[in-house]
């Protein structure tokens, strides 16, 4: 299968994630975003169930920015999660969507010597130009031009493309299985670690007495996130081994096409979730994140000429 249709599969499951990320949090069936990355962390411990299909030993050097690398991607989702909890999940996506792929291509240019051809470097800015437009909060009356959560966003998309650079360089030196195994590892690592910040500690550990509560919201709640992370984890290996197979880059730029899918089920569900999914249903609104798609879609064609699916 192409890379290119791996990681638009990949990028439909992780829009569903992060659906029902904006609904648990903003519903505040989850009540803290540290607390949401914490346990998310801490599910990818499933890994010990694959180290018999792939692990085995590095040199610590690559233990070690393996472990690292991990580690960011928890700090990367925090990030993206405080962002999604003050935000419309589609206007948070979209930066991250511009931010990640820019910085990619800058890191992967330096350390892994990736190049682009000229017509995918305009979509590469096709995409950014579209994921950037839709994140100001027209009309501009205010001194405050950016939505809520917007360098939330920004600080999400860094350490996102930080990590998938940093993947793409331990995938040219171990197998996917290893690196995946190794880099999983440094997740769960990340997630005990916010247990360093008093603040973060506190609503942690209050959240264990949630466990004891037999109210079915509460199963309920356990179950979609359960769910959530299955299509998470999903979205996470097909992204990661899409990266494997082709450019880190581009992949990193495919990203956008995940909150188009964003944008029409949090609209559809707007109607039903309106406190939920506070998505802007006026011409003003609709017409910024028409356009921006349309961008978007303009940078994954030009992306996708070289790379036929």
């Amino acid at each position: 299968m192409n890379y290119i249709l791996l990681a638009t599969i990949a990028y439909f499951l992780v829009a569903l994630e992060v659906i029902l990320d904006k609904f648990l949090l903003s519903s505040k069936r989850i009540s803290h975003p540290a607390i949401y990355a914490f346990y998310s962390g801490l599910l990818t411990a499933f890994v010990f169930f694959m180290v018999p299909f792939g692990f085995h030993a590095m040199t610590p050097y690559f233990a070690i920015v393996s472990i690292v690398t991990g580690m960011i991607f928890t700090y990367g989702i925090l990030a993206l999660f405080f962002a999604i909890n003050k935000s419309e999940a589609s206007r948070v996506m979209p930066v991250v969507g511009a931010v990640i792929p820019l910085v990619t291509f800058f890191l992967s240019g330096s350390l892994l010597a990736e190049h682009l051809q000229l017509l995918q470097m305009v979509g590469v800015a096709a995409l950014i130009v579209g994921g950037l437009f839709i994140s100001f909060d027209f009309p501009l009356k205010n001194k405050k031009k950016f939505f809520h959560g917007f360098y939330y966003s920004l600080l999400a998309g860094f350490l996102l493309a930080l990590e998938v650079t940093s993947f793409k360089y331990l995938s040219d030196h171990y197998t996917f299985a290893n690196v995946f195994i190794w880099t999983r590892w440094g997740v769960t690592l990340g997630a005990l670690s916010l247990l360093l910040i008093p603040m973060w500690r506190k609503v942690i550990l209050n959240s264990f007495g949630s466990f004891k509560n037999t109210k079915k919201e509460h199963h309920q709640t356990g179950g979609l996130f359960i769910l959530n992370k299955i299509l998470g984890g999903a979205g996470s290996i097909l992204t990661k081994k899409a990266i494997t197979l082709g450019s880190a880059t581009v992949v990193s730029a495919l990203v956008s096409i995940e909150y188009v899918f964003i944008l029409l089920i949090g609209l559809m569900l707007s109607f039903q979730f309106p406190r939920i999914f506070q998505e802007k249903e006026d011409a003003l609104g609709i017409t910024q994140k028409v356009v921006s798609i349309l961008i978007i879609s303009l940078g994954v064609a030009l992306i996708s000429l070289k790379h036929k699916i």
